[in-house]
């Protein structure tokens, strides 16, 4: 049940930090990333910062701290706690010990995204926002329509002329008005200019070089940490689905969280697989803010840029980038499936890079893998696949 009162901003909150040279700035509306970086010629965003947890010491013993989240009452339609599937016979299959999915299907609006979209709604109410705006063409589209919706809050959608059906049915059943543009440029200039209009709050990213969503908004990625620990002990590592690293990044700041309040020993290795060489290009020497375009039926994670965001998660945790392409992707696909588990194409890749990881020995067979199961097959264009 959606709460509708304004929320309450969590008092530990003091500004925004930048995630490269640590600068503190205020919370506004808008995200234009670091001044003082991109004055040096780099383009880095903004992560939440928070004081020090001066309370009760047993309340910190217990961890209901150790996650600082920007509204301590915000706004939900039940997002969160999503099932984690242990898949004993894909484990086999891919000789590791354990392998889990942590299943986001599961969230209101069938992805990972409700988590992110329930923090910028509190934070579009908690500023006055009257109208959401971002650009998307799948399931951050659908999620914050229907956020907004409940909110009381207007929508408004930059994106391409083949959006799916499944997704504009469900924009214009929920009142979102819908955009139409030729390619990202044109989304985000238009998403950057409503930025500016009084009221207007934007939720994904509107700059090229690419700087990732609202840094409030990112934060709700982090309640994943804690759900995976809680539900099946500290994996050794992750794999994640990565378009711009929004999902990765918030993934990564959950755990480092629970490593500074010394409820976990280390941090998960965080793998991010794309569907071609992006991430990728940039660990063999290619610039930050390049453009690495490509075509891909992953239809959630395609886009050319790479953010100081998912470079900071990969490197962080000692993992890295991980290119499956799409008829790998497919055959992943198609082993989920034949074990009961309905994935979108991207997501289905991450099984495919677990098969990579294990040939390069970058995953040991002793180790407890999840793959971020991001959505299910069901509003995916590329689904089925022929072969299924």
């Amino acid at each position: 049940m959606a709460r509708t009162l304004k929320p309450v901003r969590n008092s530990h909150l003091r500004g925004l930090q930048c995630l490269r040279c640590d600068a503190l700035y205020p919370v506004t509306l808008t995200h234009d990333g670091c001044p003082a970086c991109k004055r040096a010629g780099f383009h880095v965003a903004l992560r939440a910062s928070y004081l020090p947890d001066l309370g009760n010491e047993t309340e910190r013993a217990e961890g209901h701290d150790a996650i600082p989240m920007p509204y301590a009452s915000g706004f939900t339609l039940g997002e969160g706690q999503t099932p984690m599937l242990e898949m004993t016979e894909l484990a086999r299959h891919f000789d590791v010990a354990r392998l889990g999915l942590k299943d986001e299907s599961s969230n209101p609006t069938g992805s990972h995204k409700d988590r992110m979209t329930a923090v910028g709604v509190a934070q579009a109410l908690d500023f006055g926002a009257h109208t959401l705006v971002l650009a998307s063409s799948g399931n951050a589209a659908v999620s914050a329509a229907h956020y907004a919706w409940a909110a009381g809050l207007r929508c408004e959608v930059a994106t391409y002329e083949g959006m799916p059906a499944t997704y504009s049915r469900q924009l214009d059943a929920l009142g979102a008005r819908r955009y139409v543009f030729a390619d990202n440029a044109g989304r985000w200039a238009f998403v950057r200019e409503r930025s500016q209009y009084p009221g207007y709050f934007a939720l994904t990213n509107y700059r090229l070089p690419a700087l990732g969503s609202a840094p409030l908004a990112i934060e709700g990625y982090k309640t994943i940490a804690p759900e995976c620990v809680a539900d099946a002990g500290l994996p050794d590592h992750i794999v994640i689905p990565t378009a711009r690293g929004d999902l990765a990044w918030g993934i990564y700041a959950g755990f480092r969280d629970l490593l500074a309040a010394g409820r976990i020993p280390r941090l998960p290795r965080l793998w991010l697989v794309e569907p071609f060489p992006r991430l990728a290009r940039v660990f063999a020497g290619g610039a930050i803010n390049g453009s690495y375009p490509g075509h891909t039926a992953q239809f959630s994670t395609a886009g050319a840029t790479v953010t100081y965001l998912q470079w900071q998660a990969a490197t962080a945790t000692g993992g890295g980038a991980v290119v499956v392409n799409d008829d790998e992707a497919r055959a992943a696909r198609r082993l989920l499936t034949a074990a009961g588990v309905s994935a979108e194409l991207c997501a289905a890749g991450g099984l495919a890079a677990l098969r990579q990881l294990r040939e390069s020995g970058a995953i040991a067979a002793d180790a407890h893998v999840v793959l971020m199961l991001t959505a299910n097959a069901s509003s995916d264009p590329s689904w089925p696949d022929p072969a299924v």
